[in-house]
């Protein structure tokens, strides 16, 4: 049976397509109201908090990151489209041939972008290299039930599993799906490609490590060309330069955008905010490994003391609602019965007297350097004053932060996971699974053998709703360990100037302006 647009996991697709992007202007009505023309060429530039910790998507831990180049370089065999439904990209059309093989016919039109033709063997080394022990990419994990990928001709590729995965095609559309060309691949080998190269709608042209990054028009294209003749993503730390580098034409996006700068931005006549729900979380998280984490108790007394309403409010103004597990509530697999752990200082009390700690401890909170997650840590720092604990909170640059979370240097602090494919998969198995502690995503460095189970079985599992089923008892497992307290579901939120048209923040994070134009 072949699976075209609209016709994979249609309980999944029913249950993430209804988030979309909205702004505060009707796009669908001002260019043609307005009486300006939307026009080609021009360079868009967009200022962003934090560089990418590197370009290539083999390596890539952050969306951050994936943003920069996800569909503007690299493509994938599918993408999504604007509702988040499965589309063909890369590969024309698909089909499961049985449990562990999905067929793929390929376009014939496309090149790298250093002329290369793309083909089955360009596929075919993409997932060679991805899965090569010895270039050892942190995103490995993601296509670990990937056995085989075989050219049977030149447009005709086969993925061949180890173990079914039903959700294949989600994953394949996220960037760590995108196809390299195979002369970079040649040229690089194992180590970090730092001239990335695929068939996407821009084209490399320079990288200044700390400073900006530089993308040309790609004038040979195989699809709808882009609209700008240029894109600079630039490094801006601060954020009131950021804005003020669109006030004055500088930039035309800046983000991220925060919350109380939102209001800022409203009063502007000339920059205007941008909000879309996303699929992800922010969460608090504590490492396991470390003392005095390793004890469920002390971990479950933090999350009866941490009040989260005044932070949703308070640090938030209640933009992204309240989060009740590690899953936004518009991916398939979302928990909505479950409950987070109730304030309760009295409970925390006695949980931290039980684990030997009645007077409470000192502990390290840390976060990187943005305007909510710093006035979150403060909050946190003030309420867990009130059972005994002195949180000394240590802010970083957003780079070394994420190295450290990695390396499983830290006690506690707060993160994001955006979720790249609108499927519980990729957030449970990335988080909370054995395999995946470190970059892959489980910084928590969290073990459970059931959870693991849980996790691999629904994996295997065609039926939608006995997946649902899974994925609803592992989270049950996973907040009755206490490993992280949620935060809020993640708004997108960025400043864009009102002379841009086109923009949009994907439910997964990622930067969307292959449509941009500059009026």
């Amino acid at each position: 049976m072949k699976w075209r647009l609209g016709r994979f996991l249609l309980v999944m697709l029913l249950a993430i397509v209804i988030t979309g992007c909205s702004t505060k202007k009707d796009v669908s009505t001002e260019d043609n109201n307005s009486g300006i023309a939307k026009k080609d060429g021009g360079t868009l530039v967009i200022a962003r908090l934090s560089d990418a910790e590197n370009l290539d998507h083999h390596f890539m831990s952050t969306i951050n990151a994936a943003s920069v180049t996800h569909s503007k370089i690299y493509e994938g065999l599918v993408g999504r489209d604007k509702n988040a439904e499965i589309k063909p990209l890369l590969a024309e059309e698909w089909k499961q041939l049985d449990d562990l093989t999905w067929e793929f016919k390929l376009r014939q039109d496309v090149k790298f972008h250093d002329g290369t033709a793309f083909n089955a063997e360009a596929v075919k080394a993409t997932f060679d290299r991805l899965l090569d022990p010895n270039v050892g990419s942190p995103r490995a994990v993601v296509f670990k039930m990937v056995k085989e990928v075989k050219a049977v001709d030149e447009f005709t590729v086969q993925i061949i599993l180890s173990e079914p995965f039903s959700p294949l095609l989600s994953i394949l559309a996220s960037h760590e799906g995108g196809i390299i060309s195979p002369k970079a691949i040649e040229k690089f080998g194992k180590e970090i490609i730092n001239e990335p190269n695929g068939t996407g709608p821009f084209v490399f042209e320079s990288w200044t490590p700390g400073q900006e990054i530089v993308f040309t028009k790609n004038n040979e294209y195989w699809g709808t060309k882009a609209n700008v003749d240029k894109v600079v993503f630039k490094v801006v730390p601060e954020e009131t330069t950021r804005i003020s580098m669109l006030e004055t034409g500088e930039a035309n996006i800046a983000e991220p955008l925060s919350v109380p700068m939102m209001s800022t931005v409203e009063a502007s006549s000339k920059v205007e905010v941008y909000r879309s729900e996303g699929f992800g979380t922010e969460y608090i998280g504590f490492n396991v490994q470390k003392e005095p984490f390793n004890d469920i108790r002390v971990r479950k007394a933090i999350s009866h003391a941490v009040e989260m309403d005044s932070i949703i409010k308070g640090v938030y103004n209640n933009v992204g609602k309240k989060a009740n597990s590690l899953l936004g509530s518009k991916v398939f697999g979302y928990h909505a019965e479950m409950e987070a752990y109730e304030y309760n200082l009295n409970e925390a009390k006695k949980l931290l007297a039980e684990a030997g700690y009645p007077d409470g401890f000192e502990t390290t909170l840390k976060t990187m350097d943005s305007k909510e997650r710093i006035n979150m840590a403060e909050v946190i720092q003030s309420q867990l004053k009130g059972i005994g604990v002195k949180v000394n909170i240590q802010v970083l640059e957003y780079g070394t932060f994420v190295e450290q979370a990695n390396s499983g240097d830290s006690e506690m602090f707060i993160l994001s996971w955006r979720n790249a494919t609108g499927d519980a998969d990729y957030n449970q198995y990335n988080l909370f699974h054995t395999n995946s502690q470190g970059a892959a995503g489980n910084t928590f460095f969290y073990s459970n053998q059931e959870v693991d189970r849980l996790i691999d079985a629904a994996r295997k599992e065609k039926d939608p709703n006995k997946r649902i089923e899974l994925y609803a008892k592992s989270q049950e497992l996973e907040m009755e360990d206490a490993i992280y307290i949620p935060v809020r579901v993640i708004e997108n939120l960025a400043a864009v100037a009102k002379n841009v048209d086109g923009f949009e923040i994907s439910p997964s994070g990622y930067l969307e302006i292959n449509d941009v134009s500059i009026k």
